[in-house]
């Protein structure tokens, strides 16, 4: 099945959906390299991915093996057919990748951070044929992620594609780092022709966690999968937590249900248009809701402002938080969605009663 898209290099380079991207974390020695790629050649894998150069946040860890490892990358390709991957992080990474006839170089999310170290490397790249890939940013920030693309645009890099690989949060959750879906769904809104492929092994932080996030990636709608695997996972130098078996990623691939975007069933389509309508009453009487919860709020910040009463209150805010998530779960509600929608909501409360008492003091 294809997206419903313009034509894009997926398309035109003939490449099965969904794209599957998939290797150790780090290249760790020739034998290890040849090991994996012969065992994903016989997978749907068309891409064997390694990291040759890792950006660490300590020093002294495992840093890669360095441009040893294009070699060992390249006898891989010659053996198996699978076009290569790697990450690049400076000009001087993608002289060599270039050099060594790298087909796939992605941008991680460290460097995609950096509008410098964006720049730098999209000048390095300048009119490439290459496929180059980006990965969102370490934190929540779609602005970074577009300005990434944009500067490889100017560049004038046309086979360009983006990975979600989640973003680091404050809160504790049971990823390494958090999805936050709609953030990548407004990122493919401003570039939907850009193919989008998630990367469940840095999102998850745990082999257990790979088949769910994958099949979520495919009911909605990527384009492809970027899977680290390993021969023996736990013995792995970086990363080893989130990293399946060739033998486990076929087993994952295989089960995986593609959907489609569109459905030419006339049933379906009185069917959904119906629950659409009552999803869309519903939001309406949401948003009417909260106005009146906005203008009781208004009206709390003119009697803090009468009596000299400090606009935040914890006691209070937890205590509807705690109240909220209670509620929530009898309604088969997220603790995490709860709270970050309470917390949205007391955002907008707070920003209210600070209106209300600055219009009410002029």
């Amino acid at each position: 099945m294809q997206k419903s898209k313009e034509a894009n290099w997926l398309q035109k380079m003939q490449f099965k959906h969904p794209l599957l991207i998939a290797g150790p974390c780090s290249a760790e020695t020739e034998e290890q390299v040849l090991k994996i790629a012969h065992q994903l050649k016989e997978s749907d894998s068309t891409i064997l991915r390694a990291g040759i150069w890792k950006p660490r946040t300590r020093p002294g860890n495992f840093e890669g093996v360095g441009a040893i490892g294009l070699k060992w990358m390249q006898q891989a390709r010659s053996e198996t057919g699978l076009k290569l991957a790697i990450e690049v992080a400076n000009k001087d990474h993608v002289e060599q990748a270039l050099k060594a006839d790298i087909d796939v170089l992605w941008i991680g999310a460290r460097s995609t951070v950096s509008p410098f170290i964006v720049q730098e490397i999209a000048d390095a790249l300048q009119g490439t044929d290459k496929i180059v890939l980006v990965k969102n940013p370490v934190n929540p920030d779609i602005s970074l992620w577009m300005g990434a693309l944009e500067r490889l645009q100017k560049a004038n890099i046309n086979n360009l594609g983006a990975i979600h690989r989640g973003f680091s949060t404050y809160h504790k959750t049971k990823y390494r780092n958090n999805p936050e879906w709609q953030l990548a769904i407004d990122f493919q809104n401003h570039f939907p022709n850009v193919p989008l492929i998630l990367d469940p092994s840095h999102m998850g932080g745990r082999r257990d966690l790979i088949f769910d996030l994958s099949q979520t990636g495919m009911d909605l709608n990527y384009d492809g999968l970027m899977i680290e695997t390993h021969t023996t996972p736990d013995q792995a130098w970086s990363d080893a937590a989130q990293q399946i078996t060739p033998q486990r990623f076929l087993e994952i691939t295989a089960q995986l249900r593609v959907r489609n975007e569109h459905a030419s069933n006339r049933d379906f389509h009185i069917k959904i248009s119906k629950l659409r309508k009552q999803i869309d009453e519903i939001d309406a009487h949401i948003l009417s809701n909260l106005g009146n919860r906005m203008k009781i709020a208004d009206e709390i910040g003119h009697l803090k402002r009468i009596e000299n009463v400090t606009i935040l209150q914890k006691e209070r805010w937890n205590e509807i938080l705690e109240r909220m998530k209670e509620a929530g779960a009898t309604q088969n509600l997220s603790e995490n969605f709860i709270t970050e929608l309470f917390k949205a909501i007391h955002q907008e409360s707070i920003e209210h009663q600070q209106n209300t008492i600055q219009q009410t003091s002029k």
